[in-house]
């Protein structure tokens, strides 16, 4: 069992392991070889009552010529879906399901689930069609020896309900009590085709010569060489009346289950069968020894001296020229039952109509079942879970039988079967169609897993075949197609909406796979412009649903715009982190995609944070696809946190400051900017466990998610950036739940210039074509912080000096030795005069200007220490982040700092 999932590329997980396969083997498993099993049922599905009643027609209206086109055109259609079907069918072991198994391994659950539905469905109405066929020529009879029951509607519907509880009966019974009656039927159908043959050869009577049988004439041939359309008949409209009799080639295909062998019995009996039927139906076209019109009167007899004008008939002796005036009852054109009175004995000829017509409905109801129970072991439609369960040493679908009864029933019932009939057709078409583009796809896509045993198979040949398929759901009824289509584009659309839990290792899968890296390299050759720009987001959310704050505001303004990673730092142990690591990547993508994220996980194992970030930085993306921006959360806990800790937060800002600064003043080179998610609410919640979760957490976890209502995205302009703080508010402006929020833009300015700084900033936001509701001018902006703010700036960073002027020399160095985290006295004096300015004191009871924000950002290891930078940053996030905030005041204000 693991072998043949491997083969499939399939999940060893599941109900069919190894031991309830040794199970099975042990109760009498009945299997099928590729004779009975695909070769006789294939024959009894392709010979049907076309053979007997409808062929003569044929000939007579598209003349032998045409009529030979046709069949070979129809045999054509089969052919290349037989070569696909091989080629699919040997690409690995297959089960049951026939042409829902091979379509949804091909293509997925998506084509797989809509195709299957309908196929199934168009296997349980032709039991009803295939009854109702023996019915009807068991009326037929009944009229002839004046026994009809009650009527001829009734009588169809008693013999038709009697016909399929006994083919029921024997479907139930088990696999091999049918195999055995599909073998008796074809036996009689190779018979009664035999009787005809003979009674070609036998010489004809005078009966038989009035209505129009002369055995073999060369005259006969040439005159119904030629097409004789009659009553509107084209070559088209009689094509599509013959297409049906070529359907069938599934029927050994969909008991794939079983079959000892699939892999070898589906392509050699079913190209056998298509070869075998295809001369049996060329034989009989040819073999037309009927003119096209008698009168069945014996006494109409050539006169003497009377004029043949070419007429076959009338060199024969038989004046059959009043056809032409008036309706005749006999030849090609009249009469159904052509082969009757050919055949050496006509009751076999009976006989083949009733086995053909019985064989026909039995596959299609064994059929049927067999395809629903796969599709419903599949769970592709959880509501149909139901009749996934078999019964008895087979398997049987029980309840699968029992549907299919109910439906042939339903349609039985009705007794008129004209309108269904094409789009059933069209169904069994739309089958083929996919199957050949299938093994197409699968070839176009060039997986390595796609090594079909099967080498008479062209990919090319395999799409045109696709192609002749659609064309012909078009020509035997256009509406029925469209139909047909409608139902399997709604079928399609449903399947992709649920997605299915599955993974069957599709050409589709790998198709997008060949698709994206070709864009992937397209994109490459394509130089950067401003106008594309897109933020494409690291986010170090960690695992994705223990930040949600952090990955929603991302997600806001990555979502169809640019790319998101959500990144987690694994450290400690290197063996254990790899495992961990890779433990956890596919559910915690699996949570992103559940949860319709559309971003990619990524982790990395690092010896500290600061080194896995620095990684992942490095290495992320693919070509053009790589991050231009860094969205972190603010480490709230600092001053609690370990010294290492703080270190390694402050050394990743240290890291990345001066490739940001060299790229923040380069306008050709896109800037790798920060984001700092610094509302007191918004932490990380990794080691908390469900119940400890208070409702402010819980309303700051999901505080993005909701509509904004109407409020203001406040952008403080300090400095030309090229427009970047102003492009990722305007982003968020365009998705649905901020779009009631208006852009107000606040930027430093001098008092006597207030109107002047407004038309420069009013002109700017014009280019950026940015739509805004207000410019403030803050004039403000170099006013130096008050007392209140630098007593509380002090008190902060108390904890964390180390005070050396009022120690010895000696000790002070000892101290610096052993605490070199600590701010010194010197540190904080060189950096007095950077900390003056300020902003506005109802925004930010401290600030810095971006100068100055710069130096500090840009300082090395040794001159800011890592508590004086955190302190910073607090003051700087108290109520105006450096980046980013949400403020709870009266509205809801999203604030965006350059």
């Amino acid at each position: 069992g693991s072998v043949e999932r491997v083969a499939n590329g399939e999940s060893t997980a599941g109900d069919e392991t190894t031991a309830s396969k040794e199970e099975e083997n042990k109760t009498g498993l009945v299997k099928f070889g590729w004779v009975k099993g695909v070769l006789v049922r294939c024959m009894l599905n392709i010979w049907g009552v076309m053979l007997f009643i409808r062929l003569s027609w044929i000939v007579g209206q598209a003349g032998i010529g045409l009529g030979v086109i046709i069949i070979l055109l129809a045999t054509m259609v089969t052919s290349i879906t037989g070569l696909s079907t091989s080629a699919i069918a040997t690409n690995g072991f297959v089960r049951g399901g026939g042409a829902y198994y091979l379509i949804s391994r091909s293509l997925g659950p998506e084509f797989g689930g809509s195709i299957g539905l309908i196929f199934a469905f168009a296997n349980a109405v032709a039991v009803a069609m295939y009854v109702v066929g023996f019915a009807e020529t068991v009326v037929e009879l009944l009229k002839e020896s004046d026994t009809i029951m009650v009527d001829e509607s009734n009588d169809i519907r008693i013999i038709g309900t009697i016909t399929v509880v006994c083919l029921l009966g024997i479907s139930v019974a088990g696999m091999e009590w049918e195999a055995k009656a599909q073998v008796i039927l074809l036996v009689v159908l190779l018979i009664a085709i035999a009787n005809f043959f003979i009674g070609t050869v036998i010489p004809t009577n005078n009966e038989k010569k009035a209505r129009g049988f002369f055995n073999y004439q060369a005259s006969i041939f040439a005159e119904n060489f030629g097409p004789d359309f009659r009553g509107g008949e084209g070559f088209f409209s009689v094509f599509a009346i013959f297409f049906p009799a070529a359907t069938g080639i599934l029927a050994g295909a969909n008991i794939s289950g079983d079959l000892k062998d699939p892999q070898g019995a589906i392509p050699k009996g079913t190209m056998l069968a298509i070869l075998i039927t295809t001369v049996a139906y060329i034989g009989v076209a040819i073999s037309s020894c009927v003119v096209r019109d008698a009168t069945g009167n014996i006494n109409d007899t050539v006169v003497s001296g009377m004029s043949c004008n070419g007429s076959s008939a009338c060199n024969l002796g038989y004046d059959f020229s009043r056809c032409r005036n008036q309706p005749c009852d006999y030849g090609l054109m009249n009469n159904f039952q052509v082969m009757s009175m050919v055949s050496g004995f006509g009751p076999l000829i009976t006989a083949g109509i009733f086995s053909a017509t019985l064989s026909s409905a039995l596959a299609s109801l064994v059929s049927a079942p067999k395809v629903f129970q796969a599709l419903c072991k599949d769970n592709v439609y959880k509501g149909l879970h139901f009749f996934a369960k078999g019964y008895g040493k087979n398997n049987e679908p029980i309840r699968g039988y029992v549907l299919t009864f109910v439906i042939a029933m339903a349609f039985i019932l009705i007794a008129e079967l004209n309108t269904i009939a094409p789009i059933i057709s069209n169904f069994f078409l739309a089958s083929y169609a996919l199957i050949n583009f299938s093994c197409f796809h699968a070839s176009y896509a060039k997986s390595p897993g796609w090594r079909p045993a099967f080498r008479y198979y062209n990919m090319w040949v395999s799409l045109f075949g696709a192609l002749l398929c659609c064309g012909v759901m078009f020509v035997i009824n256009w509406w029925a197609a469209l139909i047909t289509y409608a139902i399997e584009l709604f079928l399609y659309i449903y399947v992709t909406y649920k997605k299915p839990e599955v993974n069957w290792g599709s050409s589709t899968q790998a198709l997008y796979y060949i698709n994206a890296l070709d864009s992937a390299l397209a994109l490459t050759a394509v130089e950067d412009h401003v106008k594309n720009f897109r933020p494409q987001c690291i986010a170090l959310t960690g695992a994705p649903m223990i930040r949600p704050a952090l990955l929603d505001i991302t997600h806001t303004f990555t979502k169809n715009n640019g790319l998101c990673i959500c990144c987690e730092v694994y450290t400690g142990p290197r063996k254990l982190c790899v495992k961990e690591m890779n433990s956890g990547m596919a559910k915690k993508q699996a949570w992103l995609t559940k949860n319709k994220r559309k971003a990619f996980y990524a982790a990395v194992a690092a010896d500290s944070f600061r080194d896995g970030v620095k990684s992942l930085l490095q290495a992320s993306g693919l070509g053009r696809m790589k991050p231009n921006t860094l969205v972190i959360g603010f480490k709230k806990d600092w001053r609690n946190a370990a010294a290492s800790q703080v270190e390694n937060y402050v050394g990743l800002f240290l890291h990345l400051a001066p490739y940001s600064y060299t790229l923040l003043n380069s306008s050709e080179i896109f800037p790798h900017f920060l984001f700092l998610i610094s509302e007191s609410t918004i932490n990380t919640i990794q080691s908390m466990h469900v119940g400890e979760f208070n409702q402010k957490l819980l309303e700051a976890s999901t505080q993005f998610k909701k509509k904004q209502g109407k409020g203001t995205i406040d952008i403080w302009w300090l400095f030309d950036d090229g427009g970047l703080t102003i492009l990722i508010p305007y982003i968020l402006t365009i998705r649905k739940k901020w779009k009631n929020c208006k852009l107000r833009i606040f930027t430093g300015g001098k008092a006597n210039r207030i109107e002047e700084e407004k038309l420069v900033m009013a002109s700017l936001l014009s280019k950026f074509r940015i739509k805004f509701a207000d410019i403030n001018i803050i004039c403000d902006i170099n006013m130096k912080p008050n007392k209140e703010s630098w007593k509380f700036f002090e008190e902060m960073i108390e904890p964390y000096r180390l005070h050396e002027s009022c120690k010895d020399i000696t000790t002070a160095e000892k101290l610096k030795r052993e605490t070199p985290w600590k701010i010194t006295d010197a540190e904080l004096e060189a950096f007095k005069e950077k900390v003056k300015p300020s902003l506005p004191f109802y925004i930010c009871t401290y600030s810095y200007t971006l100068d100055q924000m710069l130096e500090v950002i840009m300082a090395r290891k040794g001159v800011v220490s890592d508590y004086l930078y955190m302190a910073w940053l607090e003051i700087l996030s108290k109520n105006l982040p450096p980046t980013l905030m949400v403020r709870g005041n009266h509205k809801n204000v999203l604030t965006f700092y350059s």
